[in-house]
């Protein structure tokens, strides 16, 4: 069986370098507390300022399997891996916030067969300041970034497959400045007018296909407009928790009354201590992107579907950093 071996780094640097201090709590809270932006707390007894509280989640799912002269029949051999990191850092002082979020996770499955084929990858991470403005509405300006890690294909019919894209092919990076309103720490909403965003293919051949909304022969392409992200979570029990996120940006200066959609669901259940069911559906749709058929010709645009479950260890590990609070100066000697 031959495993791609960059495909194999991947998932093993994601798994190796956070296992190492890693924390087995409760994953369900964990999830929740990793996109929610909740408030900071901490002991009343302590007395330093505390100005910053970060923590996150790691799931990882491995499955194998193996036959020799098996009457029942099947691949010879299996193998499957996923790996989901999701870290969170908040930093608040006063009507001072700075929310940061990265999402991260890759998953292949190998067997005799098939060979070696992707079955997740995604990078993505987002920074939101926040100006409390009162009544729960910030004035914000959010930064997000999004790729992947590995290059992804088409399986035609003939057994042959296709590229359809790669590392920063696509790339989103968006810059937005707008209005965040947040009644509590389950639900928000940031509206922003003033969006830019500029679309990402650094990949020869599929920028010479126009992939992804890029000119032909380009790598990249600007677009400017309204952005919306609602964000929801929610302990739906005591060991189930849901997250939700959906993003919809209009571009001003090509079409704008098609909207590019990008929902993500997670449905994490903490099974025991150490075990966890996970559950990521996402969806996507752009009039820009063109749907591959069976036989590797391209359609229209279509709704983009991904379901990933994964049952396996779950870990969370936090830390909390502390900005001591200055001594008062020392009072001044008397005058002689």
């Amino acid at each position: 069986m031959k495993i791609d071996c960059r495909s194999i780094l991947f998932a093993t640097l994601l798994g190796t370098g956070s296992i190492s201090f890693l924390q087995a709590q409760n994953p369900a809270q964990s999830l929740q507390n990793a996109v929610n932006g909740a408030t900071i707390t901490k002991d009343p007894k302590d007395t330093t300022k505390m100005t910053w509280k970060t923590g996150g989640l790691f799931n990882l799912t491995f499955n194998q399997a193996a036959l020799s002269n098996w009457a029942a029949g099947g691949d010879k051999s299996a193998l499957s891996l996923n790996t989901l990191l999701n870290l969170y850092a908040y930093y608040t002082n006063g009507r001072h916030s700075w929310d940061n979020f990265l999402l991260s996770a890759y998953g292949l499955t190998s067997t005799t067969s098939l060979g070696t084929r992707k079955t997740d990858d995604r990078f993505d991470i987002t920074s939101r300041y926040g100006y409390d403005v009162g009544k729960k509405w910030y004035l914000s300006v959010l930064f997000d970034f999004r790729t992947q890690f590995a290059p992804g294909y088409n399986y035609t019919t003939n057994d042959t497959r296709q590229l359809t894209s790669d590392l920063l092919a696509p790339a989103y990076a968006l810059l937005s400045i707008g209005m965040n309103y947040k009644p509590n720490n389950n639900f928000s909403v940031f509206l922003s007018p003033i969006t830019a965003r500029e679309l990402i293919v650094k990949n020869d051949s599929l920028a010479a296909q126009g992939a992804y909304g890029v000119d032909s022969g380009k790598t990249s392409r600007f677009e400017f407009g309204a952005y919306v992200s609602v964000n929801y979570s929610s302990n739906l029990s005591k060991t189930a928790a849901y997250v939700g996120r959906l993003d919809l940006f209009s571009d001003y200066l090509d079409n704008p009354q098609n909207i590019a959609v990008y929902m993500t669901n997670v449905l994490n259940v903490k099974v025991t201590t150490l075990l966890s069911m996970n559950l990521n559906l996402t969806l996507i749709y752009d009039d820009r992107i063109k749907s591959v058929k069976a036989d590797g010709s391209f359609g229209g645009p279509a709704l983009q579907l991904q379901e990933v479950l994964g049952v396996g260890l779950a870990y969370k590990f936090a830390k909390k950093a502390r900005k001591p609070i200055p001594p008062p100066p020392a009072p001044a000697a008397p005058a002689q």
